[in-house]
């Protein structure tokens, strides 16, 4: 089996985990469920992160439409740029002109008008802006509200939100640099960028995957666009040492059939993911085989046996089925990625490909205790 090219240090390797007394051997019933029609010749990697070898590949550098599991590059992308703490703020601000106002944002990838969305998981509630205006004692409907930094889907809601009523224009960071006499009236701030994340990642959010990633770009002084995207990731890819031939990208969230990563390079990242604590918040926010998020109805009947024992991000689209992740086998915990792209366009396809997979990580995930 061919090493892999990075190598760990030793306080790395503590934290991941103890060091196993046999190497994983991967049975024969799952070799033949990777051979199955079902998966149409995936891509496969399974990496011992301790050994620094590959126990199973099945053309692992072939790049592949990997559908959501694209969002784990975005994700970590997005905590090298900004740290896992960052707060994205939102701010409402007066003129010396009674009926011009100006809200100032940092692309705040979940705003909301929702009172009880923002309530049950701290998202910022972008109507206290609109209402610190009426607490001037002038009418929102009738000011014009300039604004930067906010994303055109989050304007919407408000605009709908009061009937299309208040009337918005869009100034560059040229002209928002030349406001002067701005005096602030509210500010709101998102949750941290951890718990946005783990969202993400738990309930496979494309619209906060995609806005992630873009954010992220402009942070690190690429484009906001997929060639944008494209430059951060590699950027990101290569600061990790972590393989990314074939890598393109034209969103982040993995929706695109252009979209184009290899199991290798989604595994490798699962493997830095898991040892580089910096990115505890992905690991936490992966869903649980059979018991949350994405994952919570799977591995119920077809794989079983490995309920409570997968922890991974889901992914499909056309005819993409994907899962990749981290599957405990006693003691130890192993890295994961399956990219099957030429799955029939049909959901019975998709849904027998799904259990193909679930199916192949039973044969070897094992409870604490067992070898």
């Amino acid at each position: 089996m061919r090493r892999i090219i990075a190598l760990l240090t030793s306080v790395s390797v503590a934290l991941f985990i103890a060091t196993p007394a046999t190497a994983l051997n991967v049975p024969k019933s799952f070799q033949d469920l990777a051979n199955s029609p079902a998966l149409a010749k995936p891509g496969i990697l399974i990496i011992d992160p301790i050994t620094q070898t590959e126990i199973f590949e099945n053309q692992a550098d072939v790049p592949r439409a990997p559908a959501s599991i694209l969002k784990l590059i975005s994700s970590v992308t997005a905590i090298k740029a900004f740290g896992a703490e960052k707060t994205f703020k939102t701010s409402i601000n007066s003129t010396p002109d009674p009926e011009r106002f100006v809200m100032l944002g940092e692309y705040d990838p979940w705003l909301t008008t929702s009172k009880s969305s923002a309530n049950k998981f701290h998202r910022a509630l972008s109507t206290r802006l609109i209402s610190a205006i009426g607490q001037t004692g002038v009418d929102p409907k009738t000011v014009t509200i300039e604004f930067n930094g906010l994303f055109t889907k989050d304007i919407e809601n408000l605009r709908t939100f009061y009937g299309k009523k208040i009337k918005f224009k869009r100034v560059t960071k040229a002209e928002v640099k030349t406001l002067s006499e701005l005096t602030p009236l509210a500010e709101i701030s998102s949750p941290p960028l951890s718990e946005i994340i783990g969202f993400t990642l738990l309930w496979s959010d494309n619209t906060l995957a995609d806005r992630l990633a873009r954010n992220a770009s402009d942070e690190m002084g690429f484009t906001r666009d997929s060639d944008g995207m494209n430059l951060a990731f590699q950027q990101t890819l290569n600061s990790l040492e972590v393989n990314h031939t074939g890598l393109s990208v034209k969103d982040g969230s993995g929706l695109s059939h252009d979209d184009r990563v290899s199991a290798r390079t989604i595994a490798e990242l699962l493997w830095k993911i898991r040892i580089e604590p910096e990115f505890q918040s992905i690991y936490d926010g992966l869903p649980v085989a059979g018991k949350s998020g994405t994952l919570k109805d799977r591995f119920t009947k077809s794989g079983k046996s490995a309920k409570g024992l997968v922890k991974a991000k889901t992914g499909w689209i056309n005819t993409s089925v994907t899962l990749a992740g981290y599957v405990e086998v006693g003691n130890n915990e192993y890295v994961f990625a399956v990219i099957a792209n030429s799955v029939k366009p049909n959901e019975p396809a998709r849904e027998l490909a799904r259990k193909t997979i679930d199916k192949m990580l039973a044969t070897v995930a094992k409870p604490a205790g067992e070898e």
